[in-house]
């Protein structure tokens, strides 16, 4: 593996060198074997051996210079005429680059059931990895079901707490998502206390109006229920929050700089509107609205009546589509004169959407205050329902849970709740372009709407993609929106290392990503003066360009 540094025509160069005495770090030929559920095979041979990352000031004999995120390797070239740092006995002076810090999720089963560490030596070959091209850290998933697995009140963190030591001695930043929901793939159940209350009452799940229940979470309107003990589910997650601070304690702002709250499925503020919709097709369905189970029924009726409507809280609108269905399908979701936009569509989707809202609250407000004395920054998640934006009604919008229409923005409450509560918002699909989906959707107008409305109220955004991407447009979109944000967006998560991150179809546009983000930026200390100023700024950018990572 090199990285090198070619500067214009003096043909200087910094070259990371081949090593073969790591202690730590063998080789990377190592088999990552169903690393992140994928067979495939990463093998990386060349033995790389490199001391702690940092940035050196390399400049020319104009009297400026560039900041460069490299590392210091051992047996690495460097002219000593081109290089220049702070080696007092405080240690070297880190120069850091402004712009997006950029996080890459680890595999969701980095840790499984009885706190085993998985594909410990493929973390770290790709901790290092990721180190010397800059990237600030990882993201850790941190699973209810493996955690407190056993019982209530009863943690096991040995598994996380042996994660975060290895990102500690990397040097890398760790952000943690702690996840109160069941994965499908990989399998990781919610824990077997919560399920068996479930067995014995179905209605602490979501379902839907054909009796269909959605497992993986709970529902929100069990909230503030005692169905665990006496305790309710919002006491169960806060007690989760303050037992995981209290045994990260040792990380909490040196490493552990930001934690993701979970809020539903797949850790978003969302209901499971669509978890049984087929495979995406060229005609995505709208999916269909969550809330008949016996708690959410009880408190739509207690609504009707409060409004005085009392038939309206029998159940939700009888003229929806199926999961898989077109909007056209029935009334309710018609671009003109459909149900949506009468006073009874009004009264239900109200409804649906403050209890989501409500739902994030409760858990944001809990996890501000058990996380306010510690330096790190507390998020949620939001899902990009851009199925069918492009119609008046935005159907997948609406069974999701946001009122957001062609009429109104209701994307506003949800972001004053994050605001209220000094959390920022995790937002995915910045890799997708509205050239790649169906007619009808829109996942480049909905981000737009979304981070508008973020800015309006002074909420910072942590970016993500949806997969990782093995085509070059995605990586181009993504860039742009980290450009374009004004601020906005100044983290980004990129999801997720395993065999696919970091095969050879993928791995070089995603270092190319990352160089992309460390672009030159010259302030007015920069500027070149005297004869030869353009041929600097030329071979700078000539060195900026050419900063490659080669994997044979």
């Amino acid at each position: 593996m090199d990285v090198s540094v070619m500067m214009g025509g003096s043909q200087s160069q910094l070259k990371v060198g081949i090593g073969r005495n790591d202690a730590n770090l063998r080789d990377f030929g190592l088999g990552f074997s169903n690393f992140g559920n994928n067979d495939k095979m990463l093998s990386l041979r060349n033995r790389v051996c490199f001391s702690q990352s940092r940035n050196l000031r390399v400049s020319d004999d104009h009297a400026f210079g560039f900041t460069l995120r490299a590392a210091h390797a051992a047996g690495a070239v460097i002219p000593a005429e081109n290089v220049s740092a702070d080696s007092s006995s405080s240690g070297a002076s880190l120069e850091s680059i402004d712009g997006i810090r950029v996080f890459v999720g680890l595999p969701l089963d980095v840790v499984s059931e009885g706190s085993k560490v998985n594909h410990e030596k493929a973390i770290s070959a790709g901790l290092r990895a990721l180190k010397l091209m800059g990237v600030d850290g990882v993201e850790l998933p941190v699973w209810w079901g493996i955690a407190q697995k056993e019982a209530m009140g009863k943690y096991d963190w040995s598994g996380y707490l042996a994660v975060a030591e290895l990102v500690q001695k990397m040097g890398l930043k760790l952000h943690a998502s702690l996840c109160f929901h069941a994965s499908s793939k990989p399998k990781i159940p919610l824990p077997g206390w919560v399920s068996r209350v479930g067995e014995a009452d179905p209605s602490i799940f979501f379902t839907d109006r054909s009796g269909r229940q959605f497992k993986d979470c709970l529902s929100l309107a069990v909230d503030d229920l005692p169905i665990f003990d006496g305790k309710s589910p919002i006491q169960v997650y806060h007690e989760f929050c303050q037992s995981f601070k209290s045994s990260f304690a040792g990380f909490m702002g040196s490493t552990i700089t930001g934690i993701t709250i979970g809020l539903g499925p797949d850790g978003e503020l969302r209901y499971p509107s669509s978890h049984l919709a087929a495979k995406p097709n060229d005609n995505p369905g709208v999916g269909e609205f969550q809330c008949y189970d016996k708690y959410m029924l009880g408190q739509l009726k207690q609504h009707a009546d409060e409004t005085g409507n009392p038939l309206w809280g029998l159940g939700g609108p009888h003229d929806v589509p199926n999961y898989d269905q077109r909007p056209s399908v029935n009334t309710f979701f018609k671009e003109e004169g459909g149900s949506w936009e009468t006073a009874y569509g009004d009264f239900f989707l109200s409804w649906y959407s403050s209890q989501l809202i409500a739902h994030g609250n409760r858990i944001l407000s809990h996890a501000s205050s058990t996380f306010r004395d510690n330096p790190v920054t507390i998020s949620g998640k939001l899902p990009l329902a851009y199925s069918w934006y492009k119609t008046r009604s935005h159907p997948s919008e609406l069974t999701a849970g946001f009122y957001n229409t062609a009429n109104r923005n209701g994307y506003e409450a949800v972001v004053e709740m994050f605001a209220k509560n000094s959390c920022r918002i995790t937002l995915p699909g910045l890799d997708l372009l509205d050239a790649d989906q169906p007619n009808g959707s829109s996942p480049q107008s909905l981000l737009a709407q979304i981070k508008g409305t973020c800015r309006k109220h002074g909420v910072r955004v942590s970016g993500q993609n949806l997969s990782v991407s093995g085509v070059t447009a995605g990586f181009e979109e993504m860039k742009k929106n980290l450009s374009e944000d004004n601020g906005v967006v100044d983290l980004f998560m990129y999801q997720r290392m395993g065999a696919d991150f970091f095969s050879p179809k993928h791995f070089p546009l995603f270092t190319g990503f990352i160089r992309s983000l460390n672009q030159l930026d010259l302030g007015e200390d920069d500027m070149p003066q005297g004869k030869g100023a353009m041929k600097s700024i030329q071979a700078k950018l000539e060195a900026q360009a050419s900063l490659q990572m080669q994997v044979a």
